[in-house]
């Protein structure tokens, strides 16, 4: 479930008052000239815990949070969740709770199942109380107050989880509506918990639904991160679509790493909306590039089910918005590492290489059998996953242990495209291998077709050719596969009118759109250039969608 977002329209007025806004807060975040004194007199840490505007672990050690949000209130009998998100090379999950104001509480009992849950699966745990989603706009929204009294009454099952627990307060914790009024409640809350003797690292979130366009968590912090006794504060904003461009993005997240204060990326999406198209990629990259943590908005049951990372809460069918999240380019498979509190041999991070180009080969009407050269691994191959490919979107269609697989329960005359990832024992997952397209066969009877092959023009080592593929029966192919085998090691290099696959001698060629309807009685031609030693003779059988053709 995604809570409402709103994102007002930036008139030219507002825009100036955002860039005033902006300027007060570099001035306030680069001030106080004995900053790193008032740190350095804190209380000694204790687990998880700020020093210098970076996250650490109660050994010094670095942490950059790597991981996903889930929706736990909503959905409690996901209880596979966590372990699915470690799987998948995550380092952290942001928890999302009730204090029972807006949603049913979630008791001491199952926040201490939470946290253990999250521990048995190696994983930092951010908790969080949702009812305070737009406070000040949407009326049902609960106070920050409240929340610190709810993290109050779960104090015996948080103390002695510094370690392993991260408490942000409340999500989103103001709207539009004044969002000024963000700074008071934000401190008196931390405040709150600190005088209750809680010493976990406290997040807070921005106002503004988060996202804090007009700048008021940016020029406050200071003052904000000042009020805590430990400095245990990490600030965390959700970047959407008014992070549309990437000079807003790392304009933003600058200003925090100049003052050396500690943020953190606590909710962000990829997916465009009615608002705009936020840039995830540069997001992802400017936290790599700084060293801060990002948390993705959402694991599995959005209302707006664009934001799935994973759908139906099954880890292998990953939306294209999960794949860009755990397999993309700074993504989690990739940059992800473990928390060292949790000991033991450092974990496998490295991922197998990608597999090689799958080749298709036994194509029926709802089958195909695929065959791909192994991916390596350091410690090892455990198995692969083929995937059916549409322009940015994945569906997967088929596992295996080892390089060929049949994927079946296909569609008669229908062209796909597969490719291949390798996993290994760790849960890494290689890059995608290439891509292959396979036309269904439309069970064509066999003599309704005929193929004629020959050589255009010539030169050494090379060729071009030309395979015109008549319909001689009386209805209408749609969608076709040609097969056939190169008697004396030709290869194709280039082709249009068809998507070709070799594996050894044999080729299959897939229908490009244009020409993947054959009337009765037409005919589509198919051009390529190939390579060729001296001898080039031509094919000498050809099968259209598994039947056999005449040639000639």
């Amino acid at each position: 479930m995604r809570s409402t977002r709103s994102t007002t329209p930036r008139s030219p007025a507002t825009v100036l008052l955002t860039a005033l806004a902006t300027l007060l807060g570099l001035l306030t975040l680069l001030s106080p000239p004995a900053q790193a004194a008032a740190t350095s007199s804190r209380a000694a840490a204790t687990g998880l815990h700020i020093s210098n505007g970076r996250l650490l672990e109660r050994n010094g050690n670095d942490f950059v949070m790597r991981g996903v949000n889930h929706a736990h209130t909503w959905y409690p009998g996901e209880t596979r969740s966590l372990a699915d998100i470690k799987a998948l090379g995550a380092n952290t999950v942001r928890v999302v709770l009730s204090d029972g104001h807006r949603w049913s509480r979630n008791s001491a009992e199952d926040v201490a199942a939470v946290v253990a849950d999250c521990k048995k699966n190696r994983l930092i745990c951010v908790l969080e109380v949702h009812d305070t989603t737009g406070y000040g706009e949407d009326a049902a929204a609960g106070t920050l107050d409240h929340a610190a009294d709810y993290w109050i009454s779960l104090k015996s099952v948080l103390a002695g989880q510094e370690d392993y627990v991260v408490i942000n307060i409340g999500n989103e914790p103001w709207g539009n509506t004044d969002p000024a009024g963000w700074t008071a409640p934000t401190t008196a809350a931390v405040q709150k918990l600190r005088a209750a003797g809680f010493q976990h690292t406290i997040m807070v979130d921005a106002p503004n639904w988060g996202q804090d366009w007009q700048g008021v968590m940016r020029a406050d912090a200071r003052a904000v991160h000042d009020a805590d006794t430990t400095g245990n504060l990490l600030f965390s904003i959700h970047m959407y679509s008014v992070f549309d461009t990437a000079a807003e993005i790392t304009d933003y997240l600058d200003a925090f790493v100049s003052a050396r204060l500690p943020i953190v990326i606590g909710e962000f999406g990829g997916p465009a909306d009615q608002y705009g198209d936020p840039d995830e990629n540069t997001m992802m990259a400017a936290a790599e590039q700084l060293g801060l943590g990002y948390l993705a908005w959402s694991w599995s049951g959005n209302t707006d089910p664009v934001l799935d990372l994973a759908i139906d809460f099954d880890p292998a069918r990953l939306s294209s918005w999960g794949e860009r999240v755990f397999h993309g380019a700074n993504g989690i498979a990739q940059t992800s590492r473990e928390a060292t509190v949790f000991g033991g041999t450092a974990p496998d991070t490295r991922a197998p290489t990608a597999p090689g180009t799958p080749a298709a080969s036994d194509v029926s009407a709802t089958s195909v059998t695929l065959t791909w050269p192994a991916a390596t691994d350091d410690v090892g191959v455990t198995g692969y996953d083929v995937v059916r490919v549409n322009g940015t979107a994945e569906t997967t269609a088929a596992s295996s242990t080892s390089t060929s697989v049949t994927v079946s329960s296909l569609t008669a005359a229908t062209a796909y495209t597969f490719a291949v990832y390798a996993k290994d024992a760790a849960g890494n997952r290689s890059p995608r291998s290439a891509t292959v397209t396979v036309g269904t066969s439309a069970g064509t009877p066999g003599g309704s077709c005929s193929v004629g092959y020959r050589v255009t023009a010539s030169w050494p080592g090379g060729f071009q050719g030309e395979i015109a593929i008549r319909n001689t029966g009386t209805a209408t192919i749609s969608g076709w596969t040609l097969a056939f085998a190169f008697p004396a090691g030709q290869t194709v290099s280039n082709m249009w009118g068809g998507t070709p696959a070799q594996n050894g001698s044999s080729v299959t060629v897939a229908a490009a759109s244009y020409t993947s309807t054959i009337s009765a009685g037409s005919s589509v031609t198919v051009g390529f250039t190939g390579t060729a030693s001296t001898a080039n003779p031509a094919p000498t059988s050809f099968t259209l969608n598994g039947s056999a053709c005449a040639t000639g």
